[in-house]
C-alpha cells in the first residue's frame, strides 16, 4: 500500500459531475471549495495484499453475522440502546426471517497502512455512502490513466447480480421504489439512491422514485402511498431504520412491516435486521465474542476500562454518521463515561501518509467482498471534510 502523487487530469470537475459525482467540492468552514474527489494522489497495493484484504472482511462478514444471532437470541436489544419492545420484536423476527428478506450492501471501514493486520473500525451496513465515487468515477479514472493497471472494485456487476437475485423476493406486479430524503443538500444520499436504481434497472427490476417527504399514508387503507396514492409494496430507503421507527410515522411503520412471506404491506430495504450491524455497540459485542481476534480493536459498552491508562481510546455515540459525536482521547487522560450511549473502542491512530490519515471503505454485496473506496482527512476522525482518492492494483 503505497500513496503516490499525480497532476490532476485538465477538466476532471466536468468529467466526474458527468459520471455521477455531483458533489465534488465540499465547502470547509472558513466557506473555502475545496476537493472532495482528490486526484491530486492515489493509493496503490499489490494484487496478494488485496486478496488478503478481501479474506479479512468476507470473515469480519460473517463474524458480524454470528455476533447478530447473538445478540437476538441471548436478548441484548437493550446494548444496542434498542429498548421499544415492538422494535426488538421486529428486528429478531427479520433476523429469523432474513433469508425470505432483499439485503443488498454494506461498507467496512479498516485502519490499514499495508504492515499488519487491517483493524475493523465500523461496519456501516444499513444506510452507507462515498458508493458512487467507489464504483463509477474511480474505474474510469484508472482506464484513462492507468490502462494495465487493475482495480479493487467489481461493485456495479455484483449489484447488478444481487438485485437480479433478490428479485424473486420483491413483492410481484409492483414497481420496487427508491427513496432518499429531500433534507439532503449536497446530493450525495440523491445521487446513491439513484445509481443503486440504476443497478436494479438494469438487472431487469421495475423501478420508482420518491423522497421519504413524499411518501403518505392512507388511512382508510391503511398502507403507505406515493405521491399518486399508488401503494407502496416496496421500497429501497437510504433512510436509517432509527429515525424510520422513531419518526411520526413509526407505528404505522411496525404496523405494516413486511418481514418476509408477504404477511405485511411494506417491504423495505435495507431490512431491519440490518439495525444489529450498523450499531457500535456490535464492535465491543464482536470483541466480546472473538477477544484478541487480529482484525478487531479491543471495545466496551460500560467505558473504556484500561484503555484509558494504556492505549487512549475512543468514544463512538452507538448511532451517527461521518464522525458526528465522535471523541478521541489519549492514553493517560481521566476515563469518564459519555452521557449518552458509547462504544469505547481502542485508539488506532490512523495512518499517517504524508501528513494525510487514511480509511478504507471497503464494499459488501450480498457478503461478499466487492470494491474499496479511499477517504483521506487531516484528523483522527474522518469526517464530512474528508477526502476520497482513487486506487489502483499494479
Amino acid at each position: 500500500m503505497r500513496r503516490h502523487t499525480i497532476t490532476p487530469r485538465p477538466g476532471w470537475q466536468q468529467t466526474v459531475e458527468s459520471q455521477g459525482l455531483i458533489y465534488p467540492l465540499t465547502r470547509h468552514p472558513d466557506d473555502s471549495l475545496r476537493p472532495y474527489w482528490d486526484e491530486s494522489a492515489y493509493y496503490s497495493f499489490t494484487l496478494p495484499e488485496v486478496e488478503a484484504l478481501e479474506e479479512v472482511v468476507e470473515e469480519l462478514h460473517r463474524m458480524c453475522l454470528t455476533a447478530a444471532d447473538h445478540i437476538v437470541t441471548a436478548n441484548r436489544f437493550a446494548d444496542l440502546g434498542i429498548t421499544d419492545p415492538r422494535v426488538a420484536e421486529a428486528v429478531a423476527e427479520a433476523w429469523h426471517r432474513r433469508a425470505e428478506l432483499p439485503s443488498v450492501y454494506g461498507r467496512f471501514d479498516l485502519r490499514h497502512d499495508g504492515d499488519g493486520p487491517a483493524k475493523l473500525l465500523e461496519y456501516n451496513a444499513d444506510t452507507p455512502t462515498s458508493l458512487v465515487e467507489a464504483a463509477s468515477p474511480q474505474w474510469f479514472w484508472m482506464e484513462e490513466l492507468f490502462p494495465d493497471a487493475d482495480q479493487w472494485n467489481s461493485l456495479h456487476e455484483r449489484l447488478v447480480a444481487a438485485w437480479k437475485k433478490q428479485a424473486a423476493l420483491l413483492p410481484p406486479g409492483s414497481p420496487l421504489y427508491f427513496a432518499h430524503s429531500s433534507a439532503d443538500e449536497l446530493g450525495e444520499d440523491l445521487m446513491t439512491v439513484a445509481y443503486l436504481k440504476e443497478t436494479a434497472e438494469q438487472a431487469g427490476v421495475a423501478t420508482d422514485w420518491i423522497s421519504m417527504e413524499e411518501i403518505g399514508w392512507d388511512p382508510l387503507s391503511g398502507r403507505f402511498v406515493d405521491n399518486q396514492l399508488r401503494f407502496i409494496r416496496s421500497c429501497f430507503k437510504l433512510y436509517p431504520w432509527e429515525w424510520l421507527t422513531t419518526d411520526r410515522f413509526a407505528d404505522h411503520v411496525l404496523d405494516t412491516l413486511d418481514n418476509g412471506g408477504g404477511t405485511g404491506s411494506t417491504l423495505w430495504i435495507e431490512p431491519a435486521w440490518k439495525m444489529l450491524l450498523s450499531n457500535k455497540a456490535l464492535l465491543a459485542i464482536l470483541w466480546e465474542l472473538y477477544p484478541d481476534h487480529p482484525n478487531l480493536l479491543p471495545a466496551y459498552l460500560d467505558g473504556p476500562r484500561d484503555l484509558a491508562t494504556t492505549t487512549g481510546y475512543v468514544a463512538k455515540p452507538l448511532l451517527g454518521r461521518e464522525g458526528a459525536g465522535v471523541t478521541i482521547h489519549e492514553p493517560g487522560t481521566t476515563s469518564s463515561l459519555r452521557e449518552e450511549a458509547c462504544c469505547y473502542q481502542e485508539l488506532a491512530p490512523l495512518p499517517d501518509f504524508d501528513g494525510n490519515r487514511v480509511v478504507l471503505g471497503v464494499w459488501v454485496v450480498e457478503g461478499e467482498s466487492a470494491g474499496l473506496g479511499i477517504r483521506e482527512s487531516s484528523g483522527l476522525i474522518t469526517d464530512e471534510y474528508a477526502r476520497f482518492l482513487p486506487h489502483v492494483i499494479l
